[in-house]
């Protein structure tokens, strides 16, 4: 079965990493407690970096912290092997400030370059083991591939779960005129529940395929040897589903179950009570029509170059266009469905399903409509499954390069964010904080790519490093990656087998105007130690703002990931 090897090897490896790590901790926990306890006194020193590491030539900082002044400002790194100092200089502080921690200071280690695994020691307290190598990345994107397999719906090879949800769905709501139900097995489960949206499955699935044609060096990797690129052998687990959705000329279901799914307890997929009994929700707006049509143009254009299935090929062109068609006969924004991912714009999304089918067909007045859309879009200084407009800009900007300025203010606007957070945060805390920040670092990405730029590089580095420890709470917050990662994730799969969901990327703290709103019960309060009155984070089953994966945040992971691996 497809990709068993490689998920055997890496479940093998994480579990064995599990047992190491708890070892290594219980042997060296005295030297790393002032650094790494959950709760402490107030003449305690925090480092907090990237647990992962970094490559070799990469901008290298550690935010160190405390509530009372540090009166020895030098830091030493020294390498773990033999306890030497390879490295040291004078810390530099920060104007800025986190909550009750007064005092904030910068390691800067960026001219240590050697590889090798290493240590920050401060005044005595010592960070978590990082190291500084070129393949530190690959194992990351071979784990955040896998949460892919966990969060399969239906008959399509999952991991952790049996095949489920063998019968979606069973009757239509907002068609009244179709009899029975269609056929809307497959895809993928969105988050911790087992609802499907139309939206955030074509996202991902549209993000899997950027991410090759954008490298296809890097995302052309193949672990199960079947001649396949492990991204487009996942993209197509949505495209199949996808071109289910759409089971009428111009028509789409664009949510698979009610609310329900949230009433009826914690269960593994294949025991869910209501799986006879799951509708889908038929509806459309332009949002809709733009990220299906632009997700099924690209498609065209992969499956045609690359694997020569010019059937299937048509079968995805012919689906977007048709959709494309009727754009101007439709709602601006899907009311459709419970209410969830409801998009607040759609001018970027049909940008980009404009210029995918003018990539795809070379025809005219699709170039022509995507530079209309796209300029009625503008910067819209955000990432999130709703808020992509880049993407579109950055299809555009190969052809005509003005496109990049709508980038470039999103990403100005990123850094005076960050210029005004102790830890370099590039946008407010939200709901979905990792996946937003990681879009920075995409953006910023994208903007080297279409000018050749390096001045935004600092801005990515700092986002991809924060999801990986450089925070206040020292976590790495994607599953058995780093030394520290949430352990009880909001997430059914994950409770039946011991919280053990493999590269799973949580949502990440959000603020408390949005916490408050919400009634949850907590079991877990490590880390309160670290929490602000304004920004908070909760490992625990409970939480589902702060601590629920999603396959749209693993998405751009992937692509973020996947640039920095070797």
């Amino acid at each position: 079965m497809k990709l068993n090897k490689i998920f055997k090897s890496v479940c093998f490896e994480n579990k064995i990493d599990l047992q190491i790590n708890k070892f290594l901790i219980c042997i060296i926990f005295p030297l790393f407690a002032s650094s790494c306890a959950a709760s402490g006194n107030i003449n305690q020193i925090y480092i907090r970096a990237n647990q992962v590491g970094y490559l070799p030539n990469d901008l290298k900082t550690a935010v160190v912290f405390s509530e009372n002044p540090i009166t020895d400002l030098k830091f030493e790194v020294k390498n773990l092997t033999n306890n030497k100092t390879v490295f040291n200089d004078n810390l530099k502080k920060s104007k800025l400030s986190y909550s009750k921690f007064k005092y904030c200071y910068y390691a800067d280690f960026s001219n240590l370059t050697a590889q090798g695994n290493y240590k920050i020691e401060v005044d005595g307290t010592n960070s978590y083991p990082l190291k500084i190598g070129k393949n530190l990345y690959n194992k990351v994107v071979d784990s955040l591939m896998l949460f892919f397999r966990e969060q399969r719906c239906g008959p399509t090879n999952p991991i952790l779960h049996k095949p489920c949800h063998l019968s979606d769905v069973v009757r239509l709501i907002g068609d009244e005129g179709h009899k029975g139900g269609v056929d809307l097995t497959g895809g993928w489960h969105d988050a911790g529940d087992y609802i499907k949206f139309l939206s955030t499955a074509a996202y991902t699935t549209y993000m899997l395929m950027f991410s090759y044609e954008f490298d296809k060096s890097k995302f052309n990797f193949d672990e199960d040897k079947d001649g396949i690129p492990d991204v487009l052998e996942e993209a197509k687990v949505g495209l199949d589903w996808l071109l289910r959705c759409n089971y009428s000329k111009y028509k789409l279901v664009t949510q698979v179950m009610d609310l329900r799914d949230h009433e009826v307890g914690w269960r593994l997929p294949e025991n869910d009570t209501l799986q006879y009994d799951r509708p889908g929700f038929v509806g459309m707006g332009k949002n809709q029509i733009g990220i299906f049509a632009a997700t099924m143009a690209l498609a065209s254009r992969v499956w045609s170059e690359r694997f020569k299935k010019y059937d299937f090929a048509k079968q995805c062109l012919d689906a977007a266009e048709n959709l494309y068609s009727i754009r101007d006969q439709v709602p601006n924004i899907d009311t459709s469905g419970t209410g969830m991912y409801r998009d607040n714009t759609f001018w970027g999304k049909l940008a980009l399903s404009a210029v995918e089918l003018y990539l795809t067909t070379n025809q005219q007045k699709y170039l022509t409509d995507a530079v209309t859309y796209a300029d009625s879009a503008g910067s819209d200084y955000w990432w999130s499954y709703g808020n992509i407009n880049s993407l579109a800009d950055y299809r555009l900007g190969k052809i005509y390069p003005r496109f990049s300025k709508y980038i470039l203010n999103n990403l100005i606007s990123f850094n005076l964010n960050k210029d005004s957070s102790a830890f370099n945060v590039g946008l407010a805390y939200s709901w979905g904080t990792t996946n937003a920040l990681l879009g920075v670092s995409l953006q910023a990405i994208l903007y080297k790519n279409l000018t050749g730029s390096s001045a935004y590089d600092s801005l990515a580095l700092d986002q991809r490093d924060y999801v990986l420890g450089r925070n206040p709470w020292g976590l790495s917050f994607i599953y058995n990656i780093g030394t520290d990662f949430p352990k009880h994730l909001h997430s059914q799969v994950a409770y039946f087998h011991g919280g053990y969901l493999p590269g799973a990327l949580t949502a990440g703290p959000a603020p408390e105007y949005i916490l408050s709103q919400y009634q949850m019960k907590r079991e877990n309060h490590k880390y309160d130690f670290f929490n602000s009155e304004t920004v908070k984070y909760y490992d625990d089953r409970w939480d589902y703002i702060t601590n629920e994966p999603t396959i749209t945040g693993n998405a751009t992971a992937l692509f973020v990931y996947g640039y920095y691996s070797h």
